[in-house]
């Protein structure tokens, strides 16, 4: 066959670079890479046939869709200085094609534009990785999967979501109960980092059977559900149109759902291509899950594992109260380095410290639901923890109860500590404190200071009903002479908080969606600056929700 010159030219260029790239690899291997990138006849035909040669400079303008492909070729030969680490593990588990197609383009612009957000997803990440992969590579599905709660979470095991959708794989409640997924007012699984690991993979392999071993097909399901993606599929058929993924008419967060993370998971695989620097992560693990057998206080639990309780509750993220679920699961997850020492502490406390307890004697008027409450648990414990068969209790009797051992504040990402940081938490206005005495209500106290039940209620981390305690600390806000303008502060996310985006339905009022939510409607007026009650379908609003107190 007859080459022009500038053929020429450009094979010499592409078996330099083979010829360097190979160098590295063992005798007889080839480059993955080339079996699965398509290239031009040319090029093909060059790979093929001609031995390698030295290097020559060219300029490609003149053939364009030469040059391409030379580009790809060249972009994801093997990089022989890159480490062995998690990132190569995972990266030889990829299975899925990257399609031509023009969402995936977005996908990767946007990922290479915003360096910033994948380092971010790298330190979220580092604790969960081995694990998921490692549960991934179990059932021999592709590796590409372990970054899904990024597209999900950006892996942060308290996101919420609109959709009532929870923790770093974002279930929603029926189906997180679908998937055994425990959730009450101690513990939501949704958020526990090996059940919703566990219930994950069990539902995307589901839906990999329901569609035939389809993982394009499986994955916008998991997005949109199975029922979405079999009617777009039946449209398809309809009209004699193929009915793969690339060619369904999906909601718009479905059609980029795949290509999102199949981008990603091309930025990591070719990392300095895309001008990204990838953290070393050891391929080892990182934590461990041990039983503790019965209730504790996790205050104790992490400084028996000598660990800031905020690093407790990241690896614990389940977890809504001071202590564990009292009907379990009773276990916890633990740095692999700690385990040790706190199995010994553990087997050498004794029962009755694990929890600590409180005689309580029972008032006039009391009734058990109203004691729970005012103790931070709940009556099915009480009835448990005192032997009573229901909910009758006698004045002048004493109650056992469980409470926390620290101060609420001390336990961070707890419903409890996030109190205080509401409490503290820049508003407009002067800041009072007002310890609760014997007799007082939120009504009461809002009374006499002139400001709105409702709103002391939200400054303080409480439902307008919630009943007080003598001794209770609240903070009150009173107007200024002046007027002051908010606070970006008083808009950030803090502890288990999480920021969403709400699009008003048919039928929305600012009372349902705070009613659903768990916020104050004066909140959300004050989050999106609204002056009126009334809201347009369609419209959207900012808010900032406490997840664990999504389920209850």
């Amino acid at each position: 066959m007859q080459y022009s010159k500038l053929s020429f030219l450009i094979m010499n260029l592409l078996f330099a670079c083979l010829f360097t790239a190979c160098q590295t690899l063992p005798s007889g291997e080839e480059p993955s890479a080339l079996q699965s990138v398509p290239l031009s006849p040319l090029v093909a035909e060059v790979v093929q046939t001609q031995p390698s040669v030295e290097a020559a400079q060219i300029k490609t303008e003149e053939m364009p869709q030469v040059a391409d492909q030379l580009q790809v070729v060249i972009a994801t030969l093997p990089d022989p200085e890159q480490p062995e680490d998690l990132w190569s593990r995972m990266l030889n588990g990829y299975k899925l094609a990257i399609p031509h197609d023009p969402r995936m383009g977005r996908e990767l612009k946007w990922y290479s534009r915003n360096p910033d957000y994948i380092e971010r997803i790298q330190e979220r990440a580092e604790p969960y990785l081995h694990f998921i992969l490692q549960e991934i590579e179990k059932r021999d599905i592709p590796a590409e999967i372990a970054l899904l709660p990024a597209v999900e979470s950006a892996f942060q095991p308290f996101a919420y979501s609109p959709g009532r959708a929870a923790g770093m794989w974002q279930f929603i409640p029926s189906t997180g109960k679908q998937f055994g997924l425990k959730q009450n007012w101690w513990y939501d699984a949704r958020r526990d980092i090996v059940a919703s690991t566990h219930a994950a993979l069990d539902y995307l392999q589901a839906l990999n059977k329901q569609f035939n071993g389809d993982w394009e097909l499986a994955l916008a399901a998991y997005n949109s559900g199975a029922g979405t993606v079999r009617s777009a599929i039946r449209r398809n058929q309809k009209r004699g149109k193929p009915t793969d993924y690339w060619s369904l008419k999906l909601p718009d967060e479905t059609s980029a759902y795949v290509p999102r993370l199949l981008a990603l998971a091309e930025i990591f695989k070719n990392a300095q291509i895309h001008g990204i620097t990838l953290q070393h992560f050891p391929d080892e693990p990182y934590f461990t899950t041990v039983d503790i057998n019965s209730q504790l206080d996790l205050a104790l639990a992490a400084e028996m594992a000598e660990l800031p309780i905020q690093d407790l509750y990241l690896l614990n993220a389940g977890f809504n109260r001071w202590a564990t679920d009292p009907d379990g699961p009773h276990q916890l997850t633990l740095p692999l380095d700690k385990v040790e020492s706190f199995l010994e502490r553990l087997e050498a406390l004794p029962n009755e410290k694990r929890l600590t307890w409180k005689r309580y004697k029972i008032k006039n008027g009391d009734s058990l639901s109203v004691i729970a409450k005012k103790h931070d648990t709940t009556s099915k414990l009480l009835r448990q923890v005192n032997k009573l068969r229901g909910n009758r209790i006698r004045a002048g009797k004493h109650l056992l109860i469980p409470v926390s051992s620290k101060s609420l504040d001390q336990y961070a990402y707890s419903a409890e500590q996030r109190r205080s940081a509401i409490q503290n938490r820049p508003r407009s206005g002067q800041k009072q404190h007002y310890r609760v005495k014997s007799g007082d209500s939120l009504w009461k106290i809002a009374k006499a200071h002139h400001v709105n039940h409702r709103k002391l209620a939200a400054w303080n981390g409480m439902a307008p009903g919630d009943p007080l305690k003598p001794g209770q600390k609240l903070v009150i806000w009173v107007k200024k002479s002046s007027s002051s303008k908010l606070s970006l502060l008083d808009l950030q996310p803090t502890g288990t908080q999480s920021k969403l985006h709400y699009k008003v339905k048919r039928g929305d009022s600012l009372a349902r969606i705070a009613q659903r939510f768990k916020v104050s409607i004066s909140d959300l007026k004050r989050w999106n600056t609204l002056n009126s009650k009334y809201l347009q379908p369609g419209q959207r609003l900012k808010l900032y929700v406490d997840v664990t107190e999504q389920t209850l």
